[in-house]
């Protein structure tokens, strides 16, 4: 099975996690972070969290390159523009393209939305 369909079977969360930066996050999240070396992904999201705090619904996108570098970007919805552009210089994450929600501070899988 896939990381992709793995990351589907995630519909919910019995645990959030707390971290450093004050963002929480779902079980989907700490299986995405663990199974693809991806707790950076966390950091950055969190990173962000004070200069975001006033929207509350945020969409990050991670797309990765064939050279292994990446951008990630959030927006506040469907068909707005990107409100942070983040250029990663290299990544060995595991999927071509992510996407995952940071919805009043808790960052989950869409799937868990």
């Amino acid at each position: 099975m896939s990381l992709d369909e793995e990351l589907l079977q995630f519909t919910g969360t019995l645990h959030y996690y707390r971290h450093f930066t004050g963002l929480h996050y779902t079980d989907g999240i700490q299986y995405l972070a663990e199974h693809a070396g991806a707790y950076w992904l966390i950091d950055l999201v969190g990173s962000y969290q004070h200069k975001l705090r006033h929207v509350p619904f945020q969409i990050w996108t991670l797309t990765v390159n064939d050279d292994h570098t990446a951008r990630a970007t959030m927006r506040e919805d469907d068909n707005q523009p990107t409100t942070v552009r983040q250029d990663i210089p290299y990544t060995d994450f595991p999927l071509p393209t992510f996407e995952c929600y940071c919805i009043d501070n808790v960052l989950l899988l869409k799937s868990e939305y």
